[in-house]
């Protein structure tokens, strides 16, 4: 007993001396860690006569406790010391500039904006939105639409096709939003007037192209829609897009799967220097694909193409955004630097709204 009386009174005398948090670790792990001297002890409980075993163990529990009493006290007299020395030295230069908020250092994408603008116009224009998986079957994204099967665009060189599943079909990410135009036709009934933006895949990369990119769909299908309607959507589109009085528009004929008869839009601008002026009939870019839905798309969803038709069109954001805020690369948008993004982006607190200004 008096060997852990001596035990004690060194293991005491050496916490109470210990200089700092990193010393009095040490003597923690010495005395009663996994190896220390307390828990050696213990381990020698075995080999004693069961009528000393007991109060030998008793014994050693009291030193134990004693211990780690001092060491806890120890601990937070040094912490204290710690503490105090930090506010002795630190200090706080209250009169530095202060730093910006996130909310005011941050930015919204262009993308993300220009989504936003999209949405908020068409909303004006009594469409809603909807939405579809990424992930899609062969036939929503290419047969429902009429898209033949010898068509290039089923090619592997331009579409990414999963593997192949055992009943030899495959799935693919999906090349337009056309596909939730489908899924809307088989689920709801007519009139409808809807737009689906959404992320799109297809295989091409370059200044203009990136292998994802975003686009949006527009659909109108009713008893009575015709050509005429389309054309004045767009043009209403537009002018609030750009935020002009007034645009000149070319409908060139054209071909596309889903749609008869298609056209082509070219939107005219002028230019001032570098600058683009939307406006006048100088120059022509192209926007967007549109046209009146096809009669085999309407049946192919059940619905009869001799008591509804509609229209259709498809526009890239990602190409609005490069023409509206003057970006002349497009893979840009997906590298990631925080310059770019704080030269290009939109503050959070921008909301665009009809009636405060895009």
């Amino acid at each position: 007993m008096a060997e852990l009386e001596t035990l004690e009174k060194e293991l005491i005398s050496s916490i109470k001396e210990a200089a700092d948090l990193k010393s009095l670790e040490e003597i923690r792990v010495g005395a009663v860690g996994k190896k220390g001297s307390i828990p050696a002890l213990m381990s020698g409980l075995g080999k004693m006569p069961p009528e000393e075993r007991k109060s030998f163990g008793q014994s050693v529990n009291k030193v134990k406790q004693a211990v780690t009493t001092e060491l806890e006290s120890r601990k937070a007299e040094l912490e204290r010391i710690a503490l105090n020395e930090r506010l002795e030295t630190e200090r706080e230069d209250v009169t530095l500039p202060m730093r910006q908020s996130p909310a005011l250092t941050g930015r919204i994408h262009p993308i993300s904006q220009v989504w936003e603008e999209i949405t908020e116009i068409f909303a004006d224009l009594g469409f809603s939105m909807a939405e579809g998986p990424h992930i899609e079957t062969d036939e929503n994204n290419f047969t429902k639409l009429n898209i033949p099967a010898e068509h290039p665009a089923r090619q592997e060189h331009d579409t990414f096709y999963f593997n192949e599943k055992e009943d030899g079909t495959r799935r693919v990410l999906r090349t337009h939003t056309s596909t939730v135009q489908v899924r809307v036709m088989e689920n709801e009934k007519p009139p409808l007037r809807i737009i689906a933006p959404g992320r799109v895949y297809r295989c091409d990369s370059d200044q203009t192209h990136t292998p994802m990119f975003h686009q949006v769909e527009g659909l109108v299908i009713d008893k009575d829609t015709h050509m005429g309607h389309l054309k004045w959507v767009l043009e209403e589109f537009c002018k609030t897009f750009f935020e002009v009085d007034d645009v000149t528009m070319r409908f060139r004929a054209s071909h596309f799967p889903f749609t008869e008869p298609s056209a082509e839009v070219d939107i005219g601008y002028s230019k001032k220097g570098d600058e683009m002026i939307i406006g006048g009939e100088e120059k022509w870019l192209e926007i967007l694909g549109c046209g009146m839905v096809h009669p085999n798309v309407l049946h192919n969803v059940g619905l009869d193409p001799e008591e509804y038709q509609g229209f259709a069109f498809g526009i890239g954001i990602d190409r609005l955004a490069m023409l509206k805020y003057g970006m002349s690369d497009l893979r840009a948008f997906f590298a990631g630097d925080s310059r770019w993004l704080k030269h290009y982006g939109f503050s959070p607190l921008h909301v665009p709204t009809i009636a405060g200004g895009l």
